[in-house]
């Protein structure tokens, strides 16, 4: 029985811990209510079509440009 309320004690006094430091996050965080923040969804810039068709294309060219230099090498 005396291991069983030596575990409670420290199991009290962890807890006391964690309530100390969780305030003084709570504190730290400014902020004044309990409940959790709002996250800002973080908008993406979207790629215009047009430019979508320029990267196809240089991406294309790119590499009809391989092969050439590949058929000339075989």
């Amino acid at each position: 029985m005396d291991v069983i309320a030596a575990l409670q004690a420290e199991a009290t006094k962890l807890k006391k811990q964690l309530d100390t430091v969780l305030h003084a996050m709570h504190l730290l965080s400014g902020s004044k209510s309990n409940s959790k923040s709002k996250t800002v969804p973080i908008k993406r810039s979207g790629m215009s079509a047009a430019g979508k068709a320029r990267i196809a294309a240089a991406q294309k060219k790119r590499w009809a440009k391989v092969r050439a230099a590949k058929k000339k090498a075989a």
